[in-house]
């Protein structure tokens, strides 16, 4: 079996997996109960002072019959007192010192302040810190989490004041409430981050009752913004952490988040440039044991793919992902449809024909009908198969070109040395 255990910026833990922080490691009870369940690490729910959460505080999105497709919330950092948490965490590390233990951190953007809190969790035995720098909510009003995130000068800022202090690792959590999150990576970076976690969730609505016109969810009639997270934001999570596996200026190790559910998910970041996973939505919606199978499949994975480790995956697929001025403007794929396995739904054709590029004949054979793709009038761009009920039905295939390739970055320098 292929070796599980990762280092991320001097973090070990014997496997990827970590719970992120949120309502999962909000006691050492949890964390505890991670930890004997097979979780590698936890990042504990965010410290700082003492808040007051509302109810009610959750809500979700449900799609075509898949509950949790995304998740909202509008709860605060930890309402437990600094001292009962960092008595928990003494005792949870003790009992498990082969797990990371990392502390997730938030305080007004003092320097005294992040000082002191430093050393109060350090003298504990944390395993690293993660700095807060991403709840888009209740904390965001008071000069906290993305208000301090979506700066980057108080990203560099602050994180600089923290490694002042800091003899453990700092991971710095960023918000994807922001144009650009390169941006703040860079400033995590300069300030000294051994490490950045992305991303945090995004602001969001979850709905609103149309019987009662109250938002969801509703405190007493009033509702707020809240953090979105869960499967549906994965795409973006990964493209951001893509995003900054490539950037040269942000050469420190990240740890992914953001809509991971399963081993493929994890393995697909972990590709794109992430160390480790942590995982918050997926735990609240099947429990702690989806670990099992998370560490089994990955495991299977890396035997197929014949890798020793799974750090021997981390970034593999991040010099495949580039700009859109780089792709091969000379590529060519085209669908192609097997009529033995179509059921002849017609939902390629209706799309085709309504919405794509009318490439796509009905036609009947020996009193049967048929589909046939005209591959001259076929660009190539996916529709049919993606709406395809049917595995197997439809193959997107490559063609020969008898055409060099060539990039719209190479084409416009070609016309512009032609035109000189």
């Amino acid at each position: 079996m292929a070796d599980l255990r990762i280092n991320l910026a001097g973090i070990k833990s014997p496997n990827p997996f970590w719970l992120a922080s949120a309502p999962p490691t909000n006691s050492g009870y949890q964390v505890q109960r991670a930890f004997e369940a097979g979780w590698g690490g936890a990042v504990w729910k965010t410290l700082g002072e003492p808040i007051l959460n509302v109810s009610s505080r959750f809500a979700a999105v449900s799609y075509n019959g898949q509950r949790v497709a995304g998740f909202n919330n509008i709860e605060l950092i930890t309402d437990r007192p600094l001292e009962v948490n960092l008595q928990e965490i003494y005792e949870t590390k003790k009992k498990f010192p082969n797990h990371a233990i990392i502390a997730s951190l938030m305080v007004e953007p003092k320097q005294e302040k992040w000082h002191e809190i430093v050393k109060r969790v350090e003298d504990v035995g944390v395993d690293g810190l993660e700095l807060n720098f991403g709840c888009p909510h209740g904390m965001a009003e008071r000069g906290m989490g993305s208000a301090s995130g979506q700066v980057p000068e108080l990203v560099e800022k602050q994180t600089y004041w923290v490694k002042e202090a800091a003899r453990t690792p700092v991971i710095v959590k960023l918000t994807p409430n922001i144009t650009d999150i390169t941006v703040t990576a860079e400033a995590a970076t300069r300030g000294g981050a051994d490490a950045v976690s992305m991303i945090n969730t995004i602001n969001s609505l979850a709905g609103v009752d149309l019987d009662s016109w109250n938002t969801i969810p509703h405190v007493a009639g009033k509702g707020a913004h809240g953090g979105y997270c869960g499967p549906a934001v994965k795409p973006i999570a990964l493209n951001m952490v893509a995003e900054c596996a490539r950037n040269p200026l942000v050469n420190v190790p990240i740890s992914g988040i953001g809509g991971i559910s399963n081993w493929q998910d994890a393995a697909e970041f972990i590709l794109m440039g992430a160390t480790g996973v942590q995982v918050c939505t997926a735990a609240m919606h099947h429990g702690f044991s989806i670990v099992e199978d998370m560490i089994d499949g990955l495991n299977n994975y890396l035997d197929e793919k014949g890798l020793a480790s799974v750090m021997d995956l981390v970034g593999r697929s991040v010099q495949r992902y580039s700009n859109w001025g780089d792709l091969d403007l000379n590529y060519k794929i085209v669908a192609e449809i097997n009529n033995d396995v179509c059921i002849n739904c017609n939902k390629c054709h209706i799309a085709c024909e309504d919405t794509s590029h009318q490439c796509i004949d009905l036609y009947t054979e020996d009193g049967r009908p048929m589909l046939k793709v005209r591959e001259e009038d076929c660009v190539g761009c996916n529709l049919c198969s993606i709406v395809c009920p049917v595995d197997g039905a439809i193959s997107m295939v490559e063609r020969p070109s008898t055409i060099p390739s060539m990039t719209w970055n190479e084409r416009q320098s070609l016309l512009s040395s032609l035109s000189k």
